[in-house]
């Protein structure tokens, strides 16, 4: 399995390269990626189904106890044929898709590969912290994906939203997973599953996941970021938003509700909000214009339809689940690349402009409507099998499930209309309307449509292909099966007759479309006060003026200020935790030899001096003592490279200094010196005692042997070199080095920038040109606007 993600790794950075060469061929290289992970996961599928899941672990961070845990179940085997069957015929499409001439094929390319490898690696991890990494990575992969086309500013916009969503999501489920770890006693999560915690600490960890879960799979109220992510490609659109980044969220929900559903507020929680996302999904799927808009909206009404399922805790709506979840990939994918292929031949996706394309593509047309036709739930497909399993799981329940039940029937209802209205939308004739244009697409773009709408029509026809991998999820609840197995006809059902009724009522108000988007209209003058996309655009705005607000008032200019608020911040904060929950214990010593108690007193002296001296010179030089000093601590404690070190480094201090001083005034200003005289000391000697109680304290709290004996075992051997702190740095931490010499440089261009652009403002200004202005419309340059540099 890590080999698989290897593999997804290395074409991901092998692509850009590849294609400037290859075009968009470079596409039928990067599918083998996930064409092998499909292959794989069908040899292991035996296996798997037999209750022999494959498992492979590899030390990441053994000190702390983190490690590379992958494990395929039956849950994990049915999202890599999402992710990996349906990703290999996408990443063949797109072969066809761009034109031959497109740029940044082979960038697009790579990214998408590395999407796919990060889904993979999210649906086989068995760790929660090493999910959490690749549910970020997904996160970061779809934000450049969605936003390919970087000059256009619907894209970048889309982008943004989708990740600033999704992120904060993310780092909300992050919180629940340290906490159900740190309940749990391991982060494990095949183990947290067999013996799951619980408490009302565990009960608020969920609340977070969840909240994590309803953001990447775009539950209300977070839902407008999938809608507005129609500006990617499409291609991205029928893999992300069908088969992939969206499941992730339903994905982990089946993953944690066998063991966590009857815990607190899962259950209402769950499906209060699945049931309003697939209201509000539908509802708004009718008044679309634009097809991929349509098939976002449906999906937002799926995914909520599968929250429902998938979260509820029983079998039987788990079993439901598992089947809608298979059929969601297949019809969804292919309706998404029918839109691609529709726009790639006409030029357009707005469904009031397309006439008589069917008669044009009549394959095409064949295959949206077997994947339309299993949207709604229309026999034999395998969407009606996993609706009326649906129906079958509430529809004999108490009185919550019977409300359940009622709301499902009309999402239901809403489906079969939209799905209507999309087939005639793209594919039939309409009166008034010229026909139009097509050009004949390639079998190419054509054969991956056809393949995932015959796969839905021939899983409705043999459901027992499905039956075993969704049998195998649904006994992971552990309770007995009340209905044996999937099957295209249970006889004459109650749940067979509300299909029969869901289609009927679907196809009525798709008949009176006209009057319930004039109906739509009227009641979005009021439901817009409450729009979910509306709320995020004002809560940016609100927040851009809240930050405005703040920096105002924080960014006064003054150094010492900025310099007073770092520490403070660091003395409360942590300095609480350390005052509340630590004793320091143990022997403490003075000194070890009275020489070190003289150096120290020299140190205390210089470090005073320098907070009183009056000229700057004498500063440098105090300070330059109070380093010194430390060096010949180093020297008494037995530790001549760290001081060889700590004495080059202040030289070279001081000779930096002397350059600057040549630049600044003789003498401080008496007014910066009297200024919060008693403030700055205050904040001194709490700074100064936290520090001393933080270094006692973190010197008895060792937890791990520590490293620095390793260091001086293997300078010499391993390094070549004696002076341990000199091989330390450019050896054993050699890359934390360089980034840090990377980091100098990088500031030290932003500083020559800085003073050059200070130079060219003093330079007479051409005419009609203009400075940077700050939020105010306040020149940075006018007078009276304080310098960052300013102290006092």
């Amino acid at each position: 399995m890590l080999a698989l993600l290897a593999l997804h790794l290395a074409l991901a950075f092998l692509a850009p390269a590849a294609g400037a060469r290859l075009g968009r061929n470079v596409f039928l290289l990067v599918a083998l990626a996930p064409a092998v992970s499909a292959v794989w996961a069908g040899a292991q599928a035996a296996a798997v189904l037999d209750g022999r899941p494959p498992v492979q672990t590899t030390a990441w961070v053994p000190g702390l106890g983190l490690s590379l845990d992958l494990r395929m179940d039956a849950l994990s085997l049915l999202m890599v044929i999402l992710v990996s069957g349906i990703g290999t015929l996408v990443f063949l499409y797109c072969a066809r898709y761009f034109p031959a001439d497109q740029a940044g094929v082979g960038r697009f390319a790579g990214v998408l590969t590395a999407f796919a490898g990060a889904m993979l690696g999210l649906v086989l991890a068995d760790d929660l912290i090493l999910l959490y990494v690749f549910w970020e990575l997904t996160s970061v992969t779809s934000w450049l994906l969605i936003g390919f086309d970087d000059e256009d500013a619907e894209s970048r916009r889309a982008a943004q939203q989708a990740l600033l969503v999704t992120a904060l999501g993310g780092l909300t489920m992050l919180v629940g997973f340290v906490l159900i770890a740190q309940q749990a006693g391991t982060a494990s999560l095949s183990a947290i599953l067999a013996e799951p915690p619980t408490g009302g600490t565990v009960a608020v960890a969920l609340l977070l996941v969840l909240v994590g879960a309803f953001t990447k799979s775009a539950q209300v109220p977070f839902h407008p970021w999938l809608p507005s992510a129609m500006a990617a490609p499409t291609p991205v659109s029928a893999y992300l938003h069908a088969a992939a980044m969206v499941k992730a969220g339903i994905y982990l929900v089946a993953r944690l509700a066998p063991a966590f559903a009857v815990i607190g507020l899962w259950r209402p929680v769950v499906i209060t909000v699945g049931l309003a996302t697939m209201l509000v999904g539908g509802w708004r799927a009718l008044r679309q214009d634009d097809l991929k808009r349509l098939l976002a909206f449906g999906t937002v009404s799926q995914l909520g339809f599968l929250m429902v399922l998938l979260g509820a805790g029983t079998r039987e709506a788990a079993l439901a689940g598992a089947a809608l979840l298979l059929a969601h990939g297949l019809f969804k994918a292919t309706l998404f690349l029918t839109v691609g292929v529709i726009d790639h031949s006409t030029g357009s996706r707005n469904l009031r402009e397309l006439s008589g394309v069917g008669r044009r593509m009549p394959v095409l047309a064949v295959a949206a409507t077997l994947a339309a036709l299993s949207m709604a739930g229309v026999p034999p497909l395998l969407g009606f099998i996993s609706k009326e399993a649906a129906y079958e799981a509430f529809l004999h329940g108490s009185g919550p499930d019977l409300v359940v039940f009622a709301v499902l029937f009309l999402g239901s209802v809403l489906t079969a209309a939209y799905s209507a209205r999309f087939l005639w939308g793209a594919f039939v004739a309409k009166p008034g309307v010229a026909p139009t244009e097509v050009h004949t697409p390639s079998p190419g773009l054509l054969a991956p449509v056809v393949v995932l709408g015959a796969a839905g029509l021939l899983l409705g026809l043999a459901p027992q292909g499905a039956d075993p991998l969704v049998q195998a999820y649904a006994d992971s609840y552990g309770m007995p099966p009340e209905v044996e197995h999937l099957a295209l006809w249970h006889g004459l059902t109650a749940a067979l007759g509300w299909s029969a009724l869901t289609l009927l009522l679907g196809a009525a108000l798709f008949a009176r479309r006209e009057p319930v988007l004039s109906m739509q209209r009227r009641a979005g003058r009021v439901l817009g006060l409450v729009d979910a996309g509306r709320s995020y655009a004002s809560t940016l705005t609100l927040l851009d003026r809240l930050a405005l607000r703040v920096t105002v008032l924080v960014q006064t200019g003054s150094l010492p200020v900025y310099l007073g608020t770092v520490l403070v911040t660091v003395v409360v904060l942590p300095g609480s935790a350390l005052l509340l929950a630590t004793q320091i214990t143990g022997d403490l010593r003075a000194w070890d030899r009275p020489l070190q108690a003289v150096v120290a007193v020299v140190i205390t002296v210089a470090a005073v001096a320098t907070a009183r001296a009056h000229r700057r010179f004498t500063a440098v030089l105090t300070i330059g003592a109070v380093g010194y000093g430390i060096a010949v601590l180093f020297v008494l404690q037995g530790g001549p490279d760290l001081a060889l070190t700590q004495f080059l480094i202040e030289t070279l201090t001081l000779v930096l200094f002397m350059f600057v001083l040549r630049r600044l005034p003789a003498n401080f200003t008496r007014q910066s010196m009297r200024t919060g005289q008693g403030v700055r000391l205050a904040i001194s000697l709490a700074v100064g005692t936290f520090v001393t109680a933080a270094v006692l304290v973190s010197g008895q709290a060792r937890t791990a042997p520590p490293a620095s004996q390793a260091y001086l075992d293997q300078s010499l051997p391993d390094g070549g070199g004696r002076n341990v702190v000199n091989v330390v740095l450019v050896d054993f931490r050699g890359f934390d080095t360089l980034g840090e010499i990377t980091v100098l440089v990088v500031a030290a261009m932003g500083i020559a920038s800085l003073v050059l652009a200070g130079r060219s403002r003093r330079s007479p200004r051409a005419e009609g040109e203009t400075s940077l202005t700050a939020a105010t419309g306040q020149a940075l340059d006018e007078p009276g606007t304080p310098a960052p540099e300013r102290v006092g």
